[in-house]
């Protein structure tokens, strides 16, 4: 009997991190099958699980081009968007009858890609929720053509459901992504409480994270007792947070830290320098000062309070975050774009544990259970008449 054959197609950097975990639960539910990942955007590696296939290519927005963001949209055409679309729909119409279920993560573009496969498609949604828009007819008719639907959360699910989408149900995957990451130990001293810093994984995270430390420093000068971890996504170069914090005032300390890590340090803040899984960390975490996307909200996911900085320099990360915010609710706050305003809100709500256990109550109630990784893999399984 031959493999069955699956395939990811992701669109973003959060949702190839989604798809490179649902391939975990994939082989779980599906014993001897063959995956591959389509990335839509970005350069994500193989992994054990999962064969990294067909056209891709680092576009500059990292997938950041929703709501008719003209400038990402006109910087990606630049950087060979239009050709890299031709060219990975040219790839799965040649892969038609090679796969027996795709399953599309991310936003409506991701499963009109995926559907050209021609193949059992699996459409998980990760872009809208009706906190902040509903799905469009035009989305719906997409959806239509999907044999299973998966939606942020209960409220979109009824919403589809009401309008004609039959298979659908709630499940975040993003609440499963941190799951299986190991715990560390970072020996944090005293009464020391960890803020894991989240610059994001677009190239943008390098000056977002001159902006963090700034705020965490600020923070800890008004007498918070706190240690940072700045996460360093993959695909992106250390050394260039390093060079930028420097241009800040921050010493690169290579083997300072309790345990050997590398650190930056100014003054009596310090920031240690993480590249490993953001899970790793999440046990420890006091509060998540981020600029990121599916990260924040992973975070939100583990009952930890999220905190991010009113910077935003464009139109469209504007909207980014203000989308996020009506997503996460009161599970996370904005801080001021002023380092020290930033500071001192942050330092006050460091103090506050019962605010900022209420938050991560919120954060869970509004991520949702987890274990949708698992159903959407049985999904997948009935698809292929497994089950």
């Amino acid at each position: 009997m031959n493999k069955a054959r699956v395939l990811l197609v992701s669109n973003g950097n959060g949702e190839a991190a989604i798809a490179q975990r649902l391939a975990i639960a994939l082989h779980e539910a599906i014993p001897g099958i063959a995956l591959d990942h389509l990335p839509l955007v970005g350069e994500p590696q193989s992994t054990a699980e999962a064969r990294v296939v067909g056209p891709r290519a680092a576009l500059p927005s990292g997938g950041l081009i929703a709501m008719f963001n003209l400038r990402n949209i006109v910087d990606d055409i630049g950087g060979g968007l239009i050709g890299l679309t031709i060219r990975q729909f040219h790839f799965l119409k040649k892969a038609r009858d090679s796969y027996d279920v795709v399953i599309a993560v991310g936003d409506i573009f991701a499963l009109i890609v995926a559907l050209q496969a021609r193949a059992c498609t699996i459409f998980v949604g990760t872009a809208k929720s009706v906190s902040v828009a509903r799905y469009g007819a035009m989305e719906l008719r997409a959806m239509r053509k999907a044999a299973y639907v998966f939606v942020r959360d209960r409220a979109t699910a009824e919403d589809c459901r009401a309008r004609g989408i039959e298979a659908v149900e709630a499940g975040n995957a993003i609440v499963d992504l941190h799951d299986r990451d190991f715990v560390v130990d970072l020996h944090l001293a005293g009464d020391d409480e960890l803020v894991l810093l989240l610059p994001g994984s677009r190239a943008g995270a390098y000056h977002e994270a001159s902006v963090l430390c700034a705020a965490f420093a600020a923070a800890r000068a008004r007498g918070a007792h706190i240690v940072g971890a700045l996460s360093v996504a993959p695909r992106l170069d250390a050394r260039q947070f390093v060079e930028r914090l420097a241009a800040d005032g921050w010493r690169y300390d290579e083997r300072g830290g309790a345990d050997g890590r590398a650190q930056l340090v100014r003054g009596d803040a310090r920031v240690l320098l993480w590249s490993g899984g953001v899970g790793a960390l999440l046990a420890h975490a006091a509060l998540v000062l981020g600029q990121a996307g599916t990260a924040n909200e992973a975070a939100a996911a583990a009952g930890i309070a999220v905190a991010a900085i009113d910077d935003g320099r464009t139109r469209a990360e504007r909207w980014y975050r203000m989308r996020q915010r009506a997503l996460l609710g009161d599970a996370m706050t904005m801080l001021p774009s002023d380092p020290e305003r930033a500071g001192e809100r942050l330092a006050a709500l460091l103090a506050d544990k019962a605010l900022r256990v209420r938050m991560g109550e919120i954060g869970r109630e509004r991520m949702g259970e987890p274990g949708a990784t698992r159903r959407i893999a049985e999904r997948a399984a009935l698809c292929l008449n497994l089950h």
